[in-house]
């Protein structure tokens, strides 16, 4: 069968529209033609205001129960058409939460394939941030922004009343959609579009990723490791000049450390893009040097030669004294960046980090000898772009003035 459907699953806010586009891009790449069919934008072109409210999805309110049914079957029965007028795969996004909605799929498609994808996301951190920017979406634009966070969290724990995780369906995929991993699948075997689907799943999707290394520091001009130093006037220019560099750029997200050199570089790029949203992570904070913190490296070299060794010895192994290495960076880097992008959902954003963060960053995308890691060039007036989805590979290395 050439045909296929494909559920989305989950509660809000899980990431369940952004892997939704991501199946749909990923498979016009190989020729297969698929269409996303949204229960929310039939509701909010039928229902509008009333359906924002969080009684609407109160498993009680027999209005509400009626009304979501209506517009399920409205998106499939358009999602039917578009099939038998020469589509491949069409997708349902929607929560899918109980049992019962997911039987009324299978009866309605019960001459096709069915494949249900669920998204999982046990990140607080993340929650709480997706959750936040739901509250900005325009079907609140008549709440006042605390009022519509108390609705949507309402609207979600409605939703929890009911949801049952994937178990009995025929077919299914269980993904954790912050690091892009299958956590358990009843395989549709036969589907000629399967295999293609779950490369998708797995693969890192970035549309547009600038990685940009703070302006100079104080501690750059003194020879100094690590600290919390503020920019220099030449830093505060090189700030300057790369959000004249970006600002024909589309930004959505801009993300830093928590460290005041990358927040000061990241200031004058978030007045270019006042619309643009901003969050500090401890994992893109620079390499910790324990013992070694805001010293001069021939401070380093006269009083604590062992250390001076070891870093010859094994850059990339070595931690310094009550410190990290570069080989400990990777596991948070990597949590890093799968947050960024998780929040970021597709659209443009900004990292803008420090040289030992950037350089393992950097090797997330790159086939690197884990011993040339320490010796990426990661200069101060140029910045990284990388684009990685299913149409474009690039790789490049963007110099601005300052």
């Amino acid at each position: 069968m050439r045909k296929l459907c494909v559920a989305m699953v989950g509660l809000p806010a899980r990431g369940k529209s952004t892997l939704a586009r991501r199946l749909r891009e990923g498979l016009a790449v190989e020729g297969i033609k698929a269409e996303i069919f949204n229960n929310g934008n039939i509701r909010r072109s039928l229902l509008g205001a009333e359906s924002t409210e969080a009684d609407f999805y109160n498993p009680d309110n027999a209005f509400g129960r009626e009304a979501r049914e209506m517009i399920c079957r409205r998106n499939i029965a358009l999602a039917r058409e578009w099939l038998k007028d020469g589509g491949d795969v069409a997708i349902m996004d929607a929560t899918n939460a109980s049992p019962a909605r997911r039987a009324m799929l299978e009866n309605a498609f019960s001459d096709l394939p069915l494949l249900f994808v669920e998204c999982v996301n046990e990140d607080k951190l993340l929650l709480d941030a997706c959750i936040r920017r739901k509250a900005d979406l325009p079907e609140y634009a008549s709440f006042d922004r605390e009022a519509a966070l108390e609705n949507f969290l309402t609207r979600i724990a409605y939703y929890e009343s009911i949801y049952r995780p994937l178990d009995r369906e025929k077919f299914w995929l269980r993904v954790d959609s912050t690091a892009n991993s299958i956590l358990g699948e009843k395989p549709c075997e036969g589907s000629p579009y399967y295999p293609a689907i779950r490369e998708i799943v797995v693969n890192f999707w970035v549309e547009n990723l600038f990685v940009v290394r703070h302006g100079e520091t104080e501690f750059n001009v003194q020879g100094r490791i690590g600290g919390d130093p503020m920019l220099t006037s030449r830093g505060r220019e090189q700030a300057r000049a790369l959000a004249g560099r970006l600002s024909g750029e589309s930004i959505d997200w801009v993300f830093t450390s928590t460290r005041l050199r990358s927040h000061e570089t990241a200031a004058p790029l978030l007045a270019e893009k006042p619309s643009a949203h901003t969050m500090a992570f401890k994992e893109f904070d620079e390499l910790w040097a324990g013992e070694c913190e805001g010293m001069l490296y021939s401070e380093i070299r006269e009083k604590m030669p062992e250390v001076t060794a070891g870093r010859n010895a094994d850059k990339y192994g070595y931690a310094y004294p009550g410190g990290e290495s570069y080989a400990m960076l990777r596991e948070r880097v990597q949590r890093g960046l799968r947050r960024a992008l998780f929040l970021a959902g597709g659209a443009p954003l900004v990292i803008v980090g420090h040289q030992a963060i950037n350089r393992v960053l950097l090797t997330l995308f790159l086939n690197c000898r884990k011993a040339d890691v320490p010796y990426i060039y990661i200069p101060q007036n140029q910045y990284y772009h990388i684009s990685l989805t299913s149409r474009r590979k690039l790789f490049e290395r963007i110099p601005f003035h300052g």
